[in-house]
């Protein structure tokens, strides 16, 4: 019986396959397409942690080496193009989010010794690849893909809740409870209302997790404050969209600053940006982040007709402007992440929204 994988799982062995059989990516533009009016990055080497160890593969003219603690293999590079159009007219052809394996894939993979569809490392890079020539220092990327759901590369949880507290009218416990008891599909904009209008107001306060509160204070001393407002308006006005949400805060300017720094030097923008860019490139709310460069140095995105394109740190205007254009906020569980509600610390009620950003399917 064939097993079956998540679409972005069978993405991203899609990805490396494809690689080898191109042995080159196009670089994208800030529109998440291919950028044809630009040299592609030639592939020499590919390296891929295995259930074993890791391999190396290399792509020669008409054959891919590879070698490894336990295998060596060569393997024509057609082969790898053909199980990668497989796979992806497999995944196209599908409604559901699990995909089974066509058996001539299946076939395939046992070959290689291939049994794992995503690579598990543990510096979260998904592929490490020579561009260029053979000895060139590897470039960690990492793989979205469009064709599926995708790893958000701010993935909520509770260490990335942002506290509000109370503040105004005190309320009675009744009332909190009348007001928690609100369920619904925008039950999170709903109690946020019935708090307002019960003469509460919502004043920013703190990170929730103080590793995730440094991290942020990385960007900037006020970022956290800027981070928390960009969440009250994505609950209130429904705007999700990274680049609509940084309009809009320029147009509250939460953090009181000048209009030249705003509309000259684009503050929040440049800001919005940077915390962008270090989020794709290693930032993680629970890890220390101290503004060094981590192994991923790049992204995969594939698009939902199977093409590849690359975004490199070295290209920053390109990769900065991808990542603003095509991300958005989402709305991560409210009990698993524990927020949305009016919650008692010493005495004080607070009200705690979550952090949680993705690249767009389109």
């Amino acid at each position: 019986m064939a097993f079956e994988a998540t679409k972005q799982e069978w993405s991203e062995l899609y990805t490396f396959f494809r690689l080898l059989s191109e042995g080159s990516v196009q670089v994208g533009t800030k529109q998440g397409k291919a950028n044809e009016s630009a040299a592609a990055w030639s592939i020499a080497q590919i390296v891929r942690d295995e259930h074993d160890g890791k391999r190396n593969y290399i792509i020669n003219e008409d054959n891919i080496t590879i070698k490894g603690e336990n295998i060596s293999l060569v393997v024509p590079r057609e082969y790898f193009g053909k199980i990668a159009d497989l796979i992806l007219s497999t995944i196209k052809e599908s409604k559901e989010d699990e995909v089974p394996s066509p058996d001539v894939v299946e076939t395939f993979l046992d070959k290689l010794n291939i049994y794992d569809l995503q690579a598990k490392t543990e510096d979260r890079t998904d592929l490490s690849i020579a561009f260029f020539h053979i000895d060139a220092p590897l470039t960690g990327v990492t793989i979205r893909s469009r064709m599926g759901r995708m790893n958000p590369i701010l993935d909520g949880g509770r260490t990335a809740n942002l506290k509000f507290e109370q503040v105004g009218v005190k309320f009675p416990n009744p009332l909190v409870n009348k007001i928690n008891a609100i369920e619904s599909a925008n039950g999170v904009a709903e109690r946020i209302l019935a708090i307002e209008t019960n003469g509460g107001v919502l004043k920013y306060s703190d990170v929730a997790d103080k590793v995730f509160r440094s991290n942020l204070l990385m960007i900037d001393l006020h970022f956290p404050r800027m981070l928390a407002e960009m969440l009250r308006i994505l609950y209130l006005d429904d705007i999700t969209r990274v680049s609509e949400l940084t309009e809009a805060i320029k147009q509250l300017n939460p953090l009181k600053i000048k209009d030249e720094l705003i509309n000259k030097h684009l503050f929040y923008e440049h800001k919005m940006k940077q915390f962008l860019s270090a989020l794709t490139l290693g930032m993680r709310p629970a890890k220390i982040y101290n503004g060094e460069d981590s192994a991923v140095e790049g992204l995969l995105l594939i698009n939902g007709d199977g093409g590849v394109v690359l975004y490199h740190k070295s290209q920053k205007q390109v990769f900065d402007d991808f990542l603003f254009f095509n991300t958005r906020f989402e709305k991560g569980s409210t009990e698993k992440d524990k927020y949305g509600y009016l919650e008692k610390e010493n005495g004080v009620w607070f009200f705690k929204l979550n952090a949680k950003i993705g690249i767009v399917k389109r």
